[in-house]
C-alpha cells in the first residue's frame, strides 16, 4: 500500500537544457521488505547528472529524478528474514538512526528507499556532508585506481582534471600508494590546488602543450596510465603519452564523446584500453561494503581529503545552477545539495 505522503524531489519530465530540471512532487516511498528508508541530508552532483538531464544516458521513464548519491539516516530497516538472517547484512551492523552512504539512482530527494546491499553505516569520523561529496566520485577513484589500471609504487600517472572532484580523489590515491601524479588544470589557481592535494607536476593546458610536457617529464617514456575524464578533446593525444605496455583509461566526455577508432592502434605500444563505469566493480554486496569500507578508511586516516566547492540549496534553481557551475570546468573540488 502506498503513503499518502509526498516529498520534494528534483528531476525532469523530459530530455533537454537545464530549463527542463523542475521540482517534483512524489509520493513518499513505501520501502520493500528489503529496503533501507533513508531521510536524505545532503546530495552530491555529478556529470552523470547532466548526461541524464541531456539524454546522453536516456532514462526508462518520466518523471525521472536525478542524482546518485546521497547521505543521511536510517528510518526504516527491512524486514525480510531472509534479509535480517544475511550474513552479508549483519556484517552491516545498521540501526534505525543510523547515518549512512548510499550510491544508486534517484537521490535528489527528501527520503529514499533502497536495497541493502547499497547502504552503508558511516563510521564517527566522517559526516554525512563528507559521505555525500565524495561517495561516488571517491569509490569511481578507489575502484578505478585498483581495477581499470591498479596503481602502485613508483609508477608515473597522468590525472586530468586533477583539480576537480574526481581528479583530486584520483591524485590523493595515487601519491598514497607511492605513485608520480602529473595533473592536468585550466587555471594557475586550479594549478595550486593540484600541488596542494600531492600532484608532483602540473600542466596548464592553456599555457603549455600536454603531449610536450609529458614527454618532456618522463624523458620520452611517457605514462603507465592516463586516467582521462575529458573526452573528445584529449583523446587522440592520449596515444602519443602512454609508454609502451600503457593504460588509457577513458572515464568521462566532457567535452564530448571520443571518436571511433581502430583497435589496431593499441598494437603500435600494446596498450591498453578500457572505459570502465563504476558500478560494473561495486554489483555484489561485499563488493560494496569492501569499497564503500576502504574509501571511509582512508578519509578517516587522512590519506584522503574531499574537497568541497560549494553547497547548493535543494532548489530546482539551486540544481541547475550546479550543473551550469560543474559544467563550465570553473569549479574546484565536489558539488553538493543541503537536502535538509
Amino acid at each position: 500500500m502506498s503513503s499518502s505522503r509526498t516529498i520534494k524531489a528534483i528531476g525532469i519530465q523530459s530530455h533537454g537544457e537545464l530549463d527542463v530540471i523542475e521540482e517534483l512532487q512524489r509520493p513518499a516511498p513505501t520501502p520493500r521488505d528489503d529496503q533501507v528508508l533513508i531521510k536524505v541530508e545532503y546530495a552530491g552532483v555529478n556529470f552523470i547528472d547532466t548526461y541524464e538531464r541531456a539524454g546522453v544516458y536516456p532514462a526508462a521513464a518520466f518523471p525521472k529524478v536525478l542524482g546518485k548519491e546521497a547521505a543521511g539516516t536510517i528510518v526504516s530497516l527491512p524486514t525480510s528474514q531472509a534479509v535480517t538472517q544475511d550474513k552479508e547484512y549483519q556484517l552491516r551492523g545498521l540501526s534505525v538512526g543510523d547515518r549512512v552512504v548510499t550510491i544508486d539512482d534517484g537521490f535528489f530527494a527528501e527520503e529514499i528507499a533502497v536495497p541493502w546491499q547499497k547502504v552503508v553505516k558511516l563510521p564517527d569520523s566522517v559526516s554525512t556532508k563528507i559521505a555525500a561529496a565524495s561517495a561516488l566520485q571517491g569509490l569511481t577513484a578507489l575502484t578505478f585506481a585498483t581495477e581499470s589500471y591498479n596503481i602502485k609504487k613508483g609508477d608515473i600517472i597522468l590525472i586530468y582534471s586533477a583539480a576537480g572532484g574526481l581528479g583530486i580523489n584520483l591524485t590523493q590515491i595515487a601519491v598514497h600508494r607511492g605513485a608520480t601524479v602529473i595533473g592536468t588544470v585550466s587555471s594557475e589557481a586550479k594549478a595550486e590546488v593540484a600541488r596542494g592535494n600531492g600532484a608532483k607536476h602540473v600542466i596548464i593546458t592553456t599555457q603549455q602543450n600536454v603531449v610536450d610536457e609529458v614527454l618532456k617529464i618522463t624523458n620520452g617514456e611517457g605514462v603507465h596510465a592516463v586516467f582521462d575524464g575529458v573526452g573528445k578533446d584529449t583523446f587522440e593525444d592520449n596515444f602519443k603519452i602512454i609508454r609502451r605496455k600503457g593504460t588509457f583509461v577513458t572515464l568521462g566526455n566532457a567535452s564530448g564523446i571520443p571518436p571511433l577508432f581502430q583497435p589496431l592502434r593499441l598494437g603500435e605500444r600494446n596498450i591498453k584500453l578500457i572505459r570502465p563505469r563504476l558500478f560494473g566493480y561495486i554489483v555484489t554486496p561485499e563488493e560494496i561494503r569492501t569499497y564503500q569500507t576502504q574509501y571511509n578508511e582512508l578519509i578517516a586516516s587522512g590519506a584522503v581529503k574531499p574537497v568541497i566547492h560549494k553547497e547548493y540549496p535543494f532548489t530546482a534553481e539551486g540544481v541547475k545552477q550546479s550543473q551550469t557551475d560543474l559544467t563550465s570546468r570553473g569549479t574546484i573540488g565536489k558539488l553538493i545539495l543541503k537536502v535538509a
